[in-house]
């Protein structure tokens, strides 16, 4: 057989050969420095047969994060060794610990576990030292092929082993990978000695699962663990980690008085509390002047709809699973609204269009209904009911390249008011294989079609991900990165050829025949809910001005100033800003300290001197830290608070 090497040059190599055969034949060192490989872009490691003909690239030492996947998987096999062992040093015997699966996952790894007695995450410190002896121990991980018959007598005293080998074709090899005594049931790929993982690795979290993901199978115990090439990554993890628990939208919504979920009204139900209305509202209120400016119509549909409306669009089929159950209303079934867009096909529908009518754009801040299962609900990113700032523009082919670019423009100017200015553009295709889509090759290959070429039109890097696309077209996915460096999946525009076909609906052309229109359906927010709780996180809870739901504290020194500080908040609000005073009989420190806790971004002190003068001391909160400023005109700051909420600056 042979391989061919990065630089083009063939490699002749004995038949069944491994990447560390191939390493030798180099040469010595490389052989000594190899971890893993890739054959023809997939990861592989060194004791696996490569195929006949592969290019093939060589992973050592200098780069071990090119082989993340293969370290999280072999610390994960580590893990599981360790846990053994830390039972029978309690003394148990080696088969009172039985194991479920246990893959490599992004940033680390997990393992299932059946114990004798359960572990608690006080043991994890005790099971790090174990598994850092092992990595110590330098073993060697090896890979071996075995039988059927063998496999189960080896796993005899495990029922989940027993499972999984039996289901395995009879006449299949078998793979175990081995590391001193410890010998598991694995398809690899591996790490070739446990003294090569690196030991940037940490225990996180301990919870149960079921066996293969089914309530009617046993309950094991999954133990996560977290992996990195370098400590200095592994450290700047777990800071990020840190960061987003003191960003928790959770938390910081309960803090602020955003919004509640009350388990009397229901799981996934978020209640507006009156500040997360006020910022629900100034989101919507600056989406509303876009589209105003871009000849939208805003249009109101009630939250639930018959039954043959959603057959017909498709939703009712193709999202089963999401939906909520249907009513019966006097002899008619009818369904909690899952989308916008079926009522806004029949409000194009309610009269006549000529070719001269369109693009008809129709927008709504809708709220929908989805089942989402209860494990999947957290805070207001994953909920049952949530409003989406949806629009859907009904145009005609030789419209809809300038109508998605306006789109695609509109969409990115929204992100980046909110500072979300690092996108990256994921285009979602049909999967030929997959059965779900609905309409026609053709339709279908114009839409993404279209969608690329103007995507490429702007300059804007982009994927493609075929097999994420809508059951009624392909789309254009933001997916945005916080400040904190997570990733989080924004607005959305879709090309749709097919619910215009669905629904029969037409325009008039020049040629007074009937046309079927196109439809764009886009949302740059996405929902409102999980945007809300996506820009908590991202802001910490310090918004700026224009959107923070309490924009002005006035903090008088002394009770004698109490007046002015009301006359001062009165004009405040008067000129349509919202400010409060603070008024309690607490020192001014304490004033102060409440309101930074509160996050409210302009405080205005007020003594003896600033009421004379007219003029207030003012305290600020900014990204890079408390501004202050002293005697500052009234009047003027007025206009400076005033022009930066009116130009959300």
């Amino acid at each position: 057989m042979h391989v061919t090497l990065p630089d083009g040059k063939q490699l002749e190599l004995p038949a069944n050969a491994t990447a560390l055969d191939a390493a030798r034949a180099i040469g010595p060192r490389l052989a000594q420095d190899a971890l893993a490989a890739t054959a023809d872009g997939e990861l592989m490691d060194l004791m696996t047969p490569l195929p006949d003909g592969a290019a093939i690239t060589l992973i050592t030492r200098k780069k071990p994060e090119d082989a993340a996947p293969l370290f999280r998987h072999s610390l994960g096999h580590a893990l599981s060794q360790a846990v053994g062992e830390f039972y029978v040093a309690k003394g148990y015997p080696a088969t009172a610990v039985k194991r479920g699966v246990g893959p490599a996952i992004e940033n680390g790894f997990y393992q299932d576990f059946d114990l004798p007695e359960p572990l608690s995450e006080e043991d994890f410190p005790a099971i790090e030292g174990v598994m850092r002896d092992i990595l110590a121990r330098n073993l060697d991980i090896v890979r071996t092929d075995v039988g059927k018959a063998a496999a189960l007598e080896q796993f005899s005293y495990d029922p989940y082993k027993v499972e999984l080998i039996t289901a395995l074709p009879d006449d299949e090899p078998i793979t175990f990978y081995t590391q001193g005594d410890y010998v598991d049931l694995c398809r690899g790929p591996h790490f070739p000695r446990t003294g090569a993982l690196p030991a940037a690795f940490k225990l996180m979290s301990t919870s149960s699962a079921y066996w293969r993901g089914d309530a009617s199978n046993a309950a094991l115990q999954r133990v996560y663990g977290v992996a990195f090439a370098t400590q200095k990554e592994l450290d700047a993890y777990l800071e990020r980690l840190e960061e987003a628990k003191r960003r928790d939208h959770r938390r910081l919504g309960k803090e602020l008085e955003l919004f509640t979920i009350d388990p009397m009204v229901g799981k996934g139900l978020p209640l507006w509390l009156p500040n997360g209305t006020i910022l629900r509202d100034e989101l919507a209120a600056f989406l509303k002047e876009q589209q105003f400016q871009r000849r939208y119509q805003g249009v109101i549909t009630p939250n639930i709809g018959n039954l043959e409306l959603y057959k017909t669009s498709g939703h009712y089929q193709n999202y089963s699973d999401s939906n909520f159950s249907p009513i019966t209303v006097d002899d008619e079934q009818y369904m909690l609204k899952p989308m916008n867009c079926p009522h806004h096909v029949r409000i194009y529908a309610s009269k006549p269009r000529s070719y001269r009518d369109l693009p008809v754009r129709l927008a709504e801040f809708g709220t929908v209904y989805r089942y989402e299962q209860s494990g999947e609900l957290n805070g207001l990113t994953r909920v049952r009911g949530f409003t989406q700032d949806d629009a859907h523009i009904f145009c005609r082919p030789d419209q809809l390249k300038k109508e998605f670019l306006d789109v695609l423009e509109l969409t990115v100017l929204v992100l980046g008011t909110f500072g979300m200015n690092d996108v990256r553009f994921r285009v979602g295709t049909r999967d030929p294989g997959n059965s779900k889509y609905v309409g026609s090759d053709e339709n279908w290959n114009a839409a993404e079609t279209q969608i690329i070429e103007a995507v490429q039109e702007v300059g804007l890097p982009f994927t493609v991900e075929p097999g994420d696309a809508a059951f009624y077209g392909p789309k254009l996915d933001f997916v945005v990165k916080d400040v904190i460096g997570r990733e989080w999946q924004l607005g959305t525009i879709q090309v749709d050829y097919n619910l215009p076909e669905r629904f029969d609906i037409s325009y008039v052309g020049e040629d007074g025949q009937d046309h079927r229109p196109i439809m764009i359906h886009r949302a740059p927010f996405g929902s409102l809910e999980r945007f809300v709780g996506i820009l908590i996180e991202h802001y910490g809870g310090d918004f700026p001005l224009w959107l923070a739901p309490r924009q002005i504290m006035v903090v008088p020194i002394a009770d004698r100033h109490n007046d002015y500080a009301r006359q001062l908040e009165q004009e405040l609000r008067d000129a349509g800003l919202r400010a409060e005073v603070d008024d309690s009989s607490n020192r001014m420190n304490a004033k102060v300290r409440s309101a930074e806790l509160s996050k409210i971004p302009v405080m205005l002190i007020v003594g003896d001197a600033e009421q004379a003068a007219r003029q207030v001391s003012v305290r600020e909160r900014t990204a890079e830290g408390t501004r202050e400023r002293k005697a500052v005109g009234f009047d003027d700051l007025k206009a400076e608070l005033l022009g930066r909420y009116e130009t959300r600056a």
